[in-house]
Protein backbone atom coordinates (compact mmCIF):
# COMPACT_ATOMS: atom_id res chain seq x y z
CA UNK A 1 0.00 0.00 0.00
CA UNK A 2 2.24 2.84 -1.51
CA UNK A 3 0.18 5.28 -0.19
CA UNK A 4 -0.45 3.87 3.15
CA UNK A 5 -0.94 6.68 6.17
CA UNK A 6 -0.34 4.39 8.95
CA UNK A 7 2.44 1.27 8.61
CA UNK A 8 2.50 -1.17 11.58
CA UNK A 9 5.12 -4.06 10.78
CA UNK A 10 5.22 -6.82 13.34
CA UNK A 11 4.80 -4.48 16.21
CA UNK A 12 4.93 -6.69 19.74
CA UNK A 13 5.13 -4.46 23.18
CA UNK A 14 6.21 -6.35 26.48
CA UNK A 15 5.69 -4.74 29.77
CA UNK A 16 6.38 -6.18 33.09
CA UNK A 17 3.47 -7.53 35.54
CA UNK A 18 3.41 -4.64 38.45
CA UNK A 19 5.12 -1.86 36.19
CA UNK A 20 1.92 -1.99 33.44
CA UNK A 21 0.51 1.15 35.04
CA UNK A 22 3.99 3.11 35.48
CA UNK A 23 6.07 2.34 32.54
CA UNK A 24 8.23 5.80 33.00
CA UNK A 25 9.23 6.15 36.82
CA UNK A 26 10.19 8.67 38.42
CA UNK A 27 13.65 8.68 39.69
CA UNK A 28 12.30 8.61 43.55
CA UNK A 29 9.77 5.30 42.38
CA UNK A 30 13.22 3.73 41.12
CA UNK A 31 15.29 4.11 43.95
CA UNK A 32 12.79 2.64 46.44
CA UNK A 33 12.26 -0.44 43.61
CA UNK A 34 15.90 -0.97 43.61
CA UNK A 35 16.36 -1.01 47.54
CA UNK A 36 13.09 -3.20 47.78
CA UNK A 37 15.31 -5.85 45.38
CA UNK A 38 18.32 -5.10 47.37
CA UNK A 39 16.98 -6.33 50.85
CA UNK A 40 14.66 -9.25 49.48
CA UNK A 41 17.66 -10.79 47.86
CA UNK A 42 19.52 -10.18 51.23
CA UNK A 43 16.73 -11.80 53.20
CA UNK A 44 16.35 -15.02 51.04
CA UNK A 45 20.34 -15.10 49.12
CA UNK A 46 18.33 -15.41 46.29
CA UNK A 47 18.03 -13.01 42.72
CA UNK A 48 14.66 -11.27 42.44
CA UNK A 49 12.47 -13.57 40.50
CA UNK A 50 11.04 -10.52 38.53
CA UNK A 51 14.03 -9.71 36.75
CA UNK A 52 14.55 -12.95 35.08
CA UNK A 53 11.55 -14.52 35.13
CA UNK A 54 9.28 -14.87 32.07
CA UNK A 55 6.06 -15.29 34.23
CA UNK A 56 6.69 -12.07 35.04
CA UNK A 57 6.26 -10.43 31.81
CA UNK A 58 3.18 -10.06 29.22
CA UNK A 59 2.89 -9.05 25.67
CA UNK A 60 0.08 -6.59 25.34
CA UNK A 61 1.32 -6.33 21.86
CA UNK A 62 2.39 -9.89 20.14
CA UNK A 63 3.78 -9.29 16.24
CA UNK A 64 1.07 -7.09 14.75
CA UNK A 65 1.09 -5.76 11.47
CA UNK A 66 -1.23 -3.91 8.96
CA UNK A 67 -1.62 -0.83 6.95
CA UNK A 68 -3.97 1.74 7.04
CA UNK A 69 -4.74 3.29 3.33
CA UNK A 70 -4.73 7.72 3.31
CA UNK A 71 -8.23 8.78 4.32
CA UNK A 72 -9.63 5.24 5.09
CA UNK A 73 -11.58 4.38 8.90
CA UNK A 74 -10.52 1.66 10.26
CA UNK A 75 -12.46 0.75 13.67
CA UNK A 76 -10.85 -1.85 16.31
CA UNK A 77 -12.47 -3.95 18.04
CA UNK A 78 -11.72 -7.26 21.32
CA UNK A 79 -12.07 -7.50 24.65
CA UNK A 80 -10.58 -5.72 27.46
CA UNK A 81 -6.45 -6.27 27.65
CA UNK A 82 -6.82 -7.45 23.66
CA UNK A 83 -4.23 -4.82 22.98
CA UNK A 84 -5.99 -2.03 21.45
CA UNK A 85 -5.31 0.67 23.66
CA UNK A 86 -1.80 -0.40 23.67
CA UNK A 87 -1.48 -0.65 19.69
CA UNK A 88 -2.90 3.49 19.80
CA UNK A 89 -0.51 4.51 22.48
CA UNK A 90 2.56 2.73 20.22
CA UNK A 91 0.99 4.72 17.12
CA UNK A 92 0.62 8.26 19.26
CA UNK A 93 4.43 7.52 20.40
CA UNK A 94 3.51 7.68 24.28
CA UNK A 95 5.15 4.23 24.46
CA UNK A 96 7.92 2.25 22.35
CA UNK A 97 7.40 -1.12 21.25
CA UNK A 98 9.63 -4.14 22.18
CA UNK A 99 10.23 -5.13 18.45
CA UNK A 100 8.90 -4.03 15.25
CA UNK A 101 8.08 -0.36 14.41
CA UNK A 102 5.38 1.60 13.90
CA UNK A 103 5.27 4.60 11.19
CA UNK A 104 2.56 7.26 11.08
CA UNK A 105 2.15 9.61 7.68
CA UNK A 106 0.73 12.81 8.37
CA UNK A 107 -0.67 15.39 10.92
CA UNK A 108 -1.32 13.42 14.07
CA UNK A 109 -4.18 13.70 16.50
CA UNK A 110 -5.27 11.30 19.19
CA UNK A 111 -7.68 11.21 22.09
CA UNK A 112 -6.85 8.49 23.75
CA UNK A 113 -8.08 9.29 27.54
CA UNK A 114 -10.76 11.44 28.69
CA UNK A 115 -9.00 14.83 29.61
CA UNK A 116 -5.49 14.09 28.10
CA UNK A 117 -3.52 16.60 28.81
CA UNK A 118 -6.30 18.83 30.98
CA UNK A 119 -4.86 20.74 34.12
CA UNK A 120 -7.30 20.48 36.87
CA UNK A 121 -6.28 23.85 38.01
CA UNK A 122 -7.05 25.84 35.06
CA UNK A 123 -10.13 26.69 33.48
CA UNK A 124 -12.20 25.28 30.49
CA UNK A 125 -10.79 28.33 28.41
CA UNK A 126 -7.58 27.47 29.37
CA UNK A 127 -7.08 23.85 28.73
CA UNK A 128 -9.09 24.56 25.49
CA UNK A 129 -5.53 26.49 24.76
CA UNK A 130 -3.48 24.13 26.71
CA UNK A 131 -4.69 21.25 24.91
CA UNK A 132 -4.95 22.60 21.57
CA UNK A 133 -1.31 22.98 21.43
CA UNK A 134 -0.66 19.74 23.22
CA UNK A 135 -2.64 18.57 20.53
CA UNK A 136 -0.33 20.49 17.52
CA UNK A 137 -2.53 23.60 16.99
CA UNK A 138 -1.27 27.16 16.73
CA UNK A 139 -2.37 29.71 19.37
CA UNK A 140 -4.19 31.77 16.17
CA UNK A 141 -5.94 28.25 14.78
CA UNK A 142 -7.22 27.72 18.54
CA UNK A 143 -8.50 31.22 18.79
CA UNK A 144 -10.12 30.70 15.13
CA UNK A 145 -12.04 27.66 16.17
CA UNK A 146 -12.54 28.65 20.15
CA UNK A 147 -16.36 29.38 19.47
CA UNK A 148 -16.87 26.40 17.58
CA UNK A 149 -15.08 24.37 19.95
CA UNK A 150 -17.12 26.09 23.22
CA UNK A 151 -20.53 25.16 21.02
CA UNK A 152 -19.63 21.90 20.60
CA UNK A 153 -18.79 20.79 24.13
CA UNK A 154 -22.14 22.56 24.91
CA UNK A 155 -20.30 24.28 28.01
CA UNK A 156 -19.91 28.28 27.56
CA UNK A 157 -21.52 28.20 30.75
CA UNK A 158 -18.71 26.50 32.67
CA UNK A 159 -15.86 27.46 29.85
CA UNK A 160 -14.57 29.82 32.55
CA UNK A 161 -14.67 26.99 35.04
CA UNK A 162 -11.32 25.17 36.66
CA UNK A 163 -11.76 21.59 35.21
CA UNK A 164 -11.55 19.96 38.38
CA UNK A 165 -15.18 21.02 39.32
CA UNK A 166 -16.09 18.87 35.39
CA UNK A 167 -17.62 15.97 36.09
CA UNK A 168 -16.50 12.92 33.16
CA UNK A 169 -19.47 13.91 31.31
CA UNK A 170 -17.97 17.25 30.94
CA UNK A 171 -14.27 16.33 30.56
CA UNK A 172 -15.65 14.50 27.55
CA UNK A 173 -17.11 16.70 25.88
CA UNK A 174 -13.78 19.23 26.01
CA UNK A 175 -11.67 16.91 25.30
CA UNK A 176 -13.87 15.50 22.26
CA UNK A 177 -14.31 19.03 20.86
CA UNK A 178 -10.52 19.88 21.02
CA UNK A 179 -9.56 16.81 19.17
CA UNK A 180 -12.57 17.00 16.58
CA UNK A 181 -11.72 21.01 15.81
CA UNK A 182 -8.18 20.18 15.27
CA UNK A 183 -8.85 18.49 11.55
CA UNK A 184 -5.29 16.29 11.98
CA UNK A 185 -4.93 14.14 8.75
CA UNK A 186 -5.19 11.14 11.04
CA UNK A 187 -7.39 11.00 14.19
CA UNK A 188 -6.56 8.14 16.94
CA UNK A 189 -9.61 8.01 18.81
CA UNK A 190 -10.27 5.39 21.93
CA UNK A 191 -13.29 5.13 23.50
CA UNK A 192 -14.47 8.44 23.35
CA UNK A 193 -18.44 7.34 23.44
CA UNK A 194 -17.86 5.63 26.82
CA UNK A 195 -18.91 8.53 29.08
CA UNK A 196 -21.97 10.76 27.71
CA UNK A 197 -24.94 10.41 27.13
CA UNK A 198 -27.10 9.21 24.13
CA UNK A 199 -27.75 12.70 22.46
CA UNK A 200 -23.73 13.62 22.66
CA UNK A 201 -22.55 10.26 21.73
CA UNK A 202 -24.68 10.82 18.43
CA UNK A 203 -23.11 14.17 18.08
CA UNK A 204 -19.32 12.43 18.39
CA UNK A 205 -20.44 10.28 16.09
CA UNK A 206 -21.80 12.68 13.17
CA UNK A 207 -18.90 14.68 13.63
CA UNK A 208 -16.36 12.07 13.20
CA UNK A 209 -18.50 11.12 10.09
CA UNK A 210 -17.91 14.35 8.55
CA UNK A 211 -14.46 14.07 9.65
CA UNK A 212 -14.08 10.91 7.78
CA UNK A 213 -15.76 12.09 4.45
CA UNK A 214 -13.08 15.77 3.81
CA UNK A 215 -10.57 12.32 3.55
CA UNK A 216 -9.59 12.30 6.91
CA UNK A 217 -7.82 9.34 8.20
CA UNK A 218 -9.47 7.87 11.29
CA UNK A 219 -8.49 4.87 13.95
CA UNK A 220 -11.52 4.69 16.00
CA UNK A 221 -11.35 1.93 18.78
CA UNK A 222 -14.78 0.89 20.54
CA UNK A 223 -17.30 -1.29 22.09
CA UNK A 224 -19.86 0.46 20.42
CA UNK A 225 -20.19 -2.20 17.79
CA UNK A 226 -23.82 -0.65 15.81
CA UNK A 227 -21.37 3.22 15.81
CA UNK A 228 -18.44 1.05 14.30
CA UNK A 229 -20.45 -0.46 11.45
CA UNK A 230 -22.03 2.67 10.37
CA UNK A 231 -18.93 4.43 10.65
CA UNK A 232 -16.24 1.71 9.27
CA UNK A 233 -15.76 0.04 6.37
CA UNK A 234 -13.25 -1.84 7.81
CA UNK A 235 -12.19 -3.31 11.15
CA UNK A 236 -9.60 -4.93 12.86
CA UNK A 237 -9.89 -7.56 16.04
CA UNK A 238 -7.47 -8.31 18.09
CA UNK A 239 -7.48 -10.92 20.71
CA UNK A 240 -4.35 -11.64 23.21
CA UNK A 241 -2.33 -9.06 21.57
CA UNK A 242 -2.84 -10.64 18.04
CA UNK A 243 -4.28 -9.83 15.26
CA UNK A 244 -7.20 -12.28 14.35
CA UNK A 245 -9.05 -10.66 11.84
CA UNK A 246 -8.90 -7.72 9.73
CA UNK A 247 -11.53 -7.27 6.56
CA UNK A 248 -14.96 -5.77 6.26
CA UNK A 249 -16.76 -4.58 9.12
CA UNK A 250 -20.22 -6.55 8.93
CA UNK A 251 -18.09 -9.56 8.57
CA UNK A 252 -15.49 -8.88 11.14
CA UNK A 253 -18.46 -7.80 14.04
CA UNK A 254 -20.45 -11.14 13.20
CA UNK A 255 -17.31 -13.28 14.12
CA UNK A 256 -16.09 -11.34 17.34
CA UNK A 257 -19.97 -11.42 18.49
CA UNK A 258 -20.46 -15.32 17.58
CA UNK A 259 -17.20 -15.49 19.56
CA UNK A 260 -18.78 -14.14 22.72
CA UNK A 261 -22.32 -15.35 22.74
CA UNK A 262 -22.69 -18.56 24.21
CA UNK A 263 -25.87 -20.77 22.59
CA UNK A 264 -28.74 -20.79 25.50
CA UNK A 265 -31.41 -22.80 23.67
CA UNK A 266 -33.44 -24.51 26.71
CA UNK A 267 -33.32 -23.37 30.40
CA UNK A 268 -35.15 -24.91 32.87
CA UNK A 269 -36.10 -24.07 36.79
CA UNK A 270 -37.49 -27.35 38.64
CA UNK A 271 -38.38 -26.00 41.64
CA UNK A 272 -41.02 -23.08 42.11
CA UNK A 273 -39.92 -21.64 45.17
CA UNK A 274 -36.49 -20.86 43.88
CA UNK A 275 -37.30 -20.17 40.08
CA UNK A 276 -36.42 -16.30 38.61
CA UNK A 277 -39.96 -14.41 38.89
CA UNK A 278 -42.33 -12.18 41.08
CA UNK A 279 -45.71 -12.07 42.59
CA UNK A 280 -47.04 -12.29 39.21
CA UNK A 281 -45.08 -15.51 38.08
CA UNK A 282 -42.52 -17.95 38.35
CA UNK A 283 -40.62 -19.32 35.20
CA UNK A 284 -40.59 -22.98 34.77
CA UNK A 285 -38.16 -22.87 31.79
CA UNK A 286 -37.88 -21.87 28.05
CA UNK A 287 -36.74 -23.17 24.92
CA UNK A 288 -35.98 -22.42 21.28
CA UNK A 289 -36.72 -25.55 18.86
CA UNK A 290 -37.05 -26.10 15.24
CA UNK A 291 -40.67 -26.49 14.72
CA UNK A 292 -40.21 -30.30 13.97
CA UNK A 293 -37.48 -31.03 16.15
CA UNK A 294 -35.85 -30.23 19.99
CA UNK A 295 -33.71 -27.70 21.58
CA UNK A 296 -30.15 -27.56 20.82
CA UNK A 297 -30.61 -28.67 17.17
CA UNK A 298 -28.49 -26.89 14.35
CA UNK A 299 -30.96 -24.31 13.29
CA UNK A 300 -30.60 -22.06 9.32
CA UNK A 301 -32.31 -19.50 7.67
CA UNK A 302 -35.02 -21.90 5.92
CA UNK A 303 -35.99 -23.42 9.72
CA UNK A 304 -38.90 -22.99 11.13
CA UNK A 305 -38.62 -22.24 14.49
CA UNK A 306 -41.05 -22.67 17.79
CA UNK A 307 -40.13 -20.05 21.00
CA UNK A 308 -42.04 -21.59 24.44
CA UNK A 309 -42.31 -20.36 27.50
CA UNK A 310 -43.63 -22.22 30.82
CA UNK A 311 -44.15 -20.51 33.70
CA UNK A 312 -46.19 -20.50 36.67
CA UNK A 313 -49.00 -18.01 37.37
CA UNK A 314 -49.22 -16.61 41.13
CA UNK A 315 -51.72 -14.29 40.57
CA UNK A 316 -55.45 -15.55 40.58
CA UNK A 317 -57.13 -13.56 37.62
CA UNK A 318 -54.10 -11.82 36.57
CA UNK A 319 -54.84 -12.29 33.07
CA UNK A 320 -50.83 -11.91 31.85
CA UNK A 321 -50.55 -11.89 28.35
CA UNK A 322 -46.63 -12.51 26.73
CA UNK A 323 -44.53 -10.76 24.63
CA UNK A 324 -41.57 -11.52 22.87
CA UNK A 325 -38.10 -9.39 22.06
CA UNK A 326 -35.82 -10.78 19.35
CA UNK A 327 -32.41 -9.17 19.17
CA UNK A 328 -29.59 -9.36 16.66
CA UNK A 329 -25.88 -9.77 17.20
CA UNK A 330 -25.52 -5.75 17.38
CA UNK A 331 -27.91 -5.03 20.22
CA UNK A 332 -30.84 -3.98 17.40
CA UNK A 333 -34.62 -5.37 17.88
CA UNK A 334 -35.41 -7.69 15.15
CA UNK A 335 -39.01 -7.74 16.18
CA UNK A 336 -41.46 -7.20 19.46
CA UNK A 337 -44.35 -9.35 19.10
CA UNK A 338 -47.14 -10.87 20.90
CA UNK A 339 -50.29 -13.17 20.54
CA UNK A 340 -52.23 -12.12 17.92
CA UNK A 341 -55.63 -13.16 19.16
CA UNK A 342 -55.33 -11.36 22.17
CA UNK A 343 -58.71 -11.95 23.89
CA UNK A 344 -57.77 -15.83 24.53
CA UNK A 345 -54.81 -14.40 26.72
CA UNK A 346 -57.13 -12.33 28.17
CA UNK A 347 -59.72 -14.52 29.33
CA UNK A 348 -57.30 -16.69 31.09
CA UNK A 349 -58.64 -16.49 35.18
CA UNK A 350 -56.57 -19.45 36.29
CA UNK A 351 -54.79 -19.15 39.22
CA UNK A 352 -51.65 -20.82 40.56
CA UNK A 353 -51.23 -23.17 37.34
CA UNK A 354 -48.62 -23.79 35.14
CA UNK A 355 -48.66 -22.16 31.91
CA UNK A 356 -46.92 -22.59 28.46
CA UNK A 357 -47.09 -20.13 25.55
CA UNK A 358 -45.69 -20.43 22.43
CA UNK A 359 -44.37 -18.52 19.62
CA UNK A 360 -44.04 -19.67 16.22
CA UNK A 361 -41.00 -17.68 13.76
CA UNK A 362 -41.28 -18.90 9.76
CA UNK A 363 -38.75 -19.98 7.89
CA UNK A 364 -37.15 -17.47 5.00
CA UNK A 365 -37.54 -14.66 8.26
CA UNK A 366 -33.94 -14.14 10.24
CA UNK A 367 -30.82 -13.43 8.47
CA UNK A 368 -28.05 -15.63 9.78
CA UNK A 369 -26.65 -14.54 12.86
CA UNK A 370 -26.84 -14.73 16.90
CA UNK A 371 -29.80 -13.92 18.63
CA UNK A 372 -31.44 -12.98 21.87
CA UNK A 373 -34.67 -13.73 23.06
CA UNK A 374 -36.49 -11.50 26.02
CA UNK A 375 -39.72 -12.54 27.39
CA UNK A 376 -41.96 -10.09 28.78
CA UNK A 377 -45.56 -10.51 30.59
CA UNK A 378 -47.89 -7.94 30.79
CA UNK A 379 -51.35 -7.02 32.58
CA UNK A 380 -53.13 -4.64 30.51
CA UNK A 381 -50.19 -2.05 29.75
CA UNK A 382 -48.53 -2.80 32.85
CA UNK A 383 -45.52 -4.34 32.45
CA UNK A 384 -45.34 -6.81 35.47
CA UNK A 385 -42.04 -9.18 34.65
CA UNK A 386 -39.07 -9.03 32.35
CA UNK A 387 -36.54 -11.61 31.37
CA UNK A 388 -33.83 -10.54 29.70
CA UNK A 389 -31.49 -12.46 27.75
CA UNK A 390 -33.85 -15.75 28.28
CA UNK A 391 -32.53 -17.81 25.37
CA UNK A 392 -29.61 -17.36 22.46
CA UNK A 393 -29.40 -19.01 19.51
CA UNK A 394 -27.70 -18.75 16.12
CA UNK A 395 -29.21 -19.20 12.74
CA UNK A 396 -26.61 -20.36 10.23
CA UNK A 397 -26.68 -19.15 6.53
CA UNK A 398 -27.67 -22.33 3.68
CA UNK A 399 -27.24 -22.79 0.13
CA UNK A 400 -30.56 -24.59 -0.23
CA UNK A 401 -32.67 -22.25 -2.51
CA UNK A 402 -30.59 -19.43 -2.23
CA UNK A 403 -28.09 -20.30 -5.89
CA UNK A 404 -27.33 -16.62 -6.18
CA UNK A 405 -25.69 -15.37 -3.42
CA UNK A 406 -23.77 -17.48 -0.36
CA UNK A 407 -23.13 -15.14 2.80
CA UNK A 408 -24.44 -12.66 5.39
CA UNK A 409 -27.10 -10.39 3.29
CA UNK A 410 -27.56 -7.02 4.71
CA UNK A 411 -30.79 -5.89 7.30
CA UNK A 412 -31.72 -7.28 9.99
CA UNK A 413 -33.80 -10.07 8.40
CA UNK A 414 -33.58 -11.95 5.07
CA UNK A 415 -37.05 -12.81 3.80
CA UNK A 416 -37.99 -14.90 0.54
CA UNK A 417 -40.44 -12.65 -1.12
CA UNK A 418 -42.59 -13.16 -4.26
CA UNK A 419 -41.29 -11.91 -7.66
CA UNK A 420 -42.81 -11.85 -10.75
CA UNK A 421 -41.41 -11.03 -13.75
CA UNK A 422 -43.24 -10.48 -17.45
CA UNK A 423 -42.23 -9.50 -20.56
CA UNK A 424 -44.18 -6.53 -21.94
CA UNK A 425 -43.46 -6.95 -26.04
CA UNK A 426 -40.57 -7.56 -28.18
CA UNK A 427 -37.89 -5.06 -28.71
CA UNK A 428 -37.85 -5.47 -32.39
CA UNK A 429 -41.65 -4.99 -32.79
CA UNK A 430 -41.63 -1.89 -30.54
CA UNK A 431 -39.25 -0.08 -32.40
CA UNK A 432 -40.76 -0.78 -35.44
CA UNK A 433 -43.83 0.58 -34.30
CA UNK A 434 -42.82 3.97 -32.65
CA UNK A 435 -44.34 6.50 -34.14
CA UNK A 436 -42.72 9.26 -36.15
CA UNK A 437 -41.94 12.92 -34.79
CA UNK A 438 -43.36 15.34 -36.76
Amino acid sequence: MPDAAILVDHVSKQFKLGQLQNEHPTLRESISSATRAVARRLRTGQRDAGDVSPTNTIWALDDVSFQVGSGEVVGVIGANGAGKSTLLKVLSRITEPTLGHAQVRGRLGSLLEVGTGFHLELTGRENVFLNGAILGMRRREIRARFDAIVAFSELARFIDTPVKFYSSGMYLRLAFAVAAHLEPEILLIDEVLAVGDASFQQKCLTKMDEVARRGRTILFVSHNLIAMESLCDRVLWMRDGRLVGDGPAQRIIGDYLRTLSIAIPERAWPERESAPGNEFVRMRGARVRPAHGIAGQDIDVKTPLVLEFEYWSERPGARLVPSVHVFNDQGIVVFNVGPVETSAWLARTEGTLLIRDMCHIPADLLNDGVYRVSFCLCKGHELVYIHDDLLVFDVRDTTIGRDAWYGKWAGAVRPVLQWQTETLENPASAVATLPRSS
